[in-house]
């Protein structure tokens, strides 16, 4: 097929959005690994007033028609947070991104892209960083390892090609993100094990669970933590209240107080790690819908859930502590414990970790003393506009 038979259109009415939602669920049917996403999140990802990104973003949907037919789509966007964040982390003025993308073929994704680019250059962008889906917060990256696989709870999946189809199309890898898998149920490796010990005899050390009935306290804590914790990690952009607000409400339903601890030092809170049962091995045969009996089986799994695998998407600790052996020993604790409640309580066997900036040395250190493997890999891309 040509380009020539390619026709970009932007999304401006409820049918066209329709088509932008569904065409994810027609291109990736055959892809035994893909999990479709329940129709209802993807709305709310994509929809002002639902998803407060677009507070401080400028975002705009394209859909690629062939001989009337919708077969591709791509999403732009300017975060206005990540303009003002310092040029050495990643970000910084002039940096648009793109993501969402889904192609039938080359010719499609090449002319998604240069839509793209072109309306990132229209709004004054010089730089695009790509892709996201949509904030950095939510699926950065382009899977490249890890295809043979169904994602844990909210990590992206793509079609194997789009690698080459992209970096045909003059983009260079900008960063590395990788997640770990490991086993967890017959317990951690002695040296592990004699630091958690040591933590315990230190009467300054407090670790906790988060308590449900003070949840929004603590989910203040923990957000407070993580803007800190990665404050100056590459690729970093603050949440806002809003969004910290939107996050926690959207992750009460699947939180448990096991799964998720608070590291205290003096009183103080310090470091949290927060794990999720994976819900795509229930949501993965629903096909997007909770109709007829998804939800039954929701509300049932959300009250007693059991889950062989979980996932650790968010862990951190100050920056006053970060490099220090406290940092490690803390990290190692709640890892611990997390651990034992996960096997005992919810039938947990195995657990990954991220996604981690490969040159990320202390998480790289941490996953490497738990022997755990490096199992699914996304790659950032660049370009100059």
């Amino acid at each position: 097929m040509s380009p020539s038979d390619i026709v970009i259109e932007p999304v401006t009415t409820k049918a066209q959005t329709k088509q932008f939602v569904d065409l994810a669920y027609r291109l990736n049917q055959d892809d035994p690994n893909w999990v479709p996403p329940l129709r209802s999140e993807v709305y709310k990802l994509i929809t002002p007033g639902k998803n407060p990104f677009f507070e401080h973003a400028r975002v705009q949907f394209f859909l690629a028609k062939r001989n009337g037919e919708t077969v591709g789509r791509i999403s732009a966007h300017i975060d206005e947070l990540a303009l003002s964040q310092p040029a050495e982390q990643g970000m910084g003025p002039g940096t648009g991104n793109w993501g969402l993308m889904e192609a039938a073929d080359e010719a499609v994704m090449h002319a998604l892209v240069l839509a793209a680019e072109n309306w990132l250059k229209e709004q004054g962008m010089t730089r695009v960083l790509a892709p996201f889906s949509m904030s950095v917060w939510e699926e950065p990256g382009l899977l490249t390892k890890g295809h043979d696989h169904s994602p844990m709870i909210l990590m992206g999946h793509h079609n194997a090609a789009y690698q080459s189809w992209i970096e045909s199309y003059d983009y260079s890898v900008a960063k590395r993100l990788v997640s770990y898998y490991l086993e967890v149920a017959s317990g951690l490796p002695e040296l592990i094990n004699r630091i958690v010990a040591s933590g315990e005899r230190n009467k300054r050390i407090t670790i906790r669970r988060v308590d449900k009935k003070n949840f929004d306290r603590d989910a203040a804590i923990i957000m407070g933590l993580l803007n800190d914790a990665w404050s100056s990690n590459w690729g970093f952009v603050p949440m806002t209240d809003h969004e910290i607000a939107h996050a926690a409400k959207s992750l009460k339903p699947i939180v448990h107080e096991e799964l998720i601890r608070i590291a205290e030092v003096e009183g103080e809170p310090v470091a949290f790690m927060m794990t999720l049962p994976n819900i795509n091995q229930l949501v993965k045969p629903m096909n997007g819908s909770l109709w007829p009996f998804g939800w039954a089986k929701l509300l049932w799994w959300l009250r007693y859930p059991k889950s062989k695998n979980m996932r650790v998407p968010l862990m951190g600790v100050k920056t006053e502590l970060q490099n220090s052996r406290l940092a490690s020993q803390l990290a190692f604790m709640m890892i611990e414990y997390i651990r034992v409640d996960a096997s005992q309580k919810f039938g947990t066997t195995h657990a990954e970790i991220g996604w981690i900036l490969d040159d990320n040395q202390g998480m790289v250190a941490i996953a490497n003393s738990l022997s755990a493997e490096v199992n699914r890999e996304y790659l950032i891309y660049e370009k100059a506009l």
